[in-house]
């Protein structure tokens, strides 16, 4: 049934109870009209809409649940949809719109999936050129000078040595902007060794307390999953350092039926919203890539934990 033919049927339903009322029930209405038979007409005029407004809320709830859903849908979370049935136009329109939303979701993760390959192309270009380019060059002149040093007089000596000192310095930096740029450890040592370090440099640099939790005998991962967790767990250590004053941060990873679970959970003070910033939504967009789903709870003064759940893909 049409939505027009839909709402006519609602009111001829309220208008044919109306009219048997008026033919059945002993009522009558006199001339000039009577108080009571005035309170009486007014009364059924009440419940007349107040029934037609029940039906036509009873057959336009779907269209409510669209409207609401067409408001809140976010394609950084996938599977959001109406339940399909019967015919007509609200039940086409319906099936449209679910229709569409698989369209725009298939979309996003490609355009999302092309994004986040030319940024890890560019990080990797970056970190070569900062490894070959300033990373030697520092190099250079940290090895000059040294020799300038050693052949100097005080107190030049001594003012050489604490260029030199600021120039290592200044290297150890590069270097570590390369590490974060480009996780050669990931390559060469897979996704535990990574974390691994991940943290370590993440406890020496920051000053918060890091706890490890890695189960041995982790299923084999492809390589764009493992970065896709690497990038996840960076980028939640890097929000518990800026945004959650905590004293402790945990790192877990551990298999939990058909499902590799990552989790980063700090004691800081938490909130009871969590606004969702260009990090957040980048590590959403990461998720969607390999089919993981990403929960993030935070509690005041109970700390924010950052769970994504990677589903192992099945082999052939």
């Amino acid at each position: 049934m049409s939505l027009f033919w839909r709402i006519f049927a609602l009111n001829a339903v309220v208008l044919g109870g109306a009219t048997a009322l008026l033919l059945w029930a002993p009522v009558t209405v006199s001339v000039p009209v009577v108080l009571t038979e005035a309170i009486i007409l007014v009364s059924g005029l009440a419940v007349m809409l107040v029934a037609n407004a029940a039906l036509l809320r009873i057959g336009l709830a779907p269209l409510d649940r669209l409207t609401r859903l067409m408001t809140t849908v976010d394609l950084l979370r996938p599977g959001q949809r109406l339940p399909e049935g019967g015919r007509g136009e609200t039940a086409e329109l319906i099936r449209t719109f679910n229709a569409m939303l698989e369209r725009l979701e298939h979309e996003r993760a490609s355009s999302s999936a092309r994004a986040l390959f030319a940024q890890e192309a560019e990080r990797r270009r970056i970190a070569q050129e900062l490894h070959d380019e300033v990373g030697q060059s520092m190099t250079a002149i940290l090895l000059s000078l040294e020799r300038a040093a050693d052949e100097a007089d005080q107190p030049l000596r001594g003012e050489l040595r604490q260029v030199q000192e600021i120039t290592r310095a200044s290297l150890d930096e590069v270097r570590r902007l390369v590490r974060r740029l480009r996780p050669g450890v990931l390559e060469d040592l897979g996704l535990v060794s990574a974390l691994t370090s991940l943290t370590s440099e993440f406890a020496t640099h920051v000053g918060l307390r890091v706890v490890r939790r890695f189960d041995t005998g982790l299923p084999a991962l492809d390589q764009q999953t493992e970065l896709v967790l690497y990038r996840v767990a960076q980028e939640a250590l890097t929000n518990a350092a800026r945004h959650a004053e905590a004293g402790q941060v945990e790192v877990s990873l551990h298999r939990t039926g058909e499902a590799v679970v990552l989790a980063v959970a700090d004691d800081g003070g938490g909130t009871e919203a969590v606004r969702e910033g260009a990090g957040i939504r980048g590590m959403r967009e990461r998720a969607l890539l390999i089919g993981a789903t990403l929960d993030i709870t935070s509690h005041p003064r109970a700390g924010t934990t950052v769970r994504l759940v990677v589903p192992l893909r099945k082999q052939p």
